[in-house]
């Protein structure tokens, strides 16, 4: 259902709040002065401290770029920085943000064998 007539809160952009960044290349540059702030700084770098240094309310508003087109490469190439750097370092704290990125330490072996064809076994042994 529309808005009402002469509704003026309906105007502009449905009600949403502009986005913050127009272009890829905004978040590249404010992505880049973060990382080098960390480093200089020595700090860790962070999910949440990236979207704080975007200036974003939430993860969440870093994750919704993601989903749109023209910023998914390097929000995705941004968070795989955070990621490699959680990697690098493996504090608990570190193994803790991996696994919450879906990372798992835990070893899954498959014993479902898939055979199709039935095997002599003594030829299979002559053979190897």
């Amino acid at each position: 259902m529309g808005a009402p007539k002469r509704n003026l809160f309906a105007l502009g952009n449905n009600g949403g709040r502009p986005p913050k960044y127009e272009t890829a290349e905004e978040v590249r540059v404010k992505c880049v002065q973060y990382f080098e702030s960390c480093i200089e700084l020595d700090e860790k770098i962070t999910i949440t401290g990236l979207a704080l240094f975007l200036g974003f309310s939430s993860r969440n508003t870093l994750y919704d770029y993601a989903k749109k087109e023209e910023f998914k490469y390097i929000i995705k190439n941004a968070m795989l920085v955070v990621e490699n750097s959680y990697e690098s370092k493996g504090t608990n704290f570190d193994i803790f943000a991996l696994k919450n990125m879906g990372w798992t330490d835990k070893q899954e072996i498959d014993m479902k064998a898939d055979v199709k064809q039935n095997i002599d076994p003594i030829n299979w042994i002559e053979k190897n």
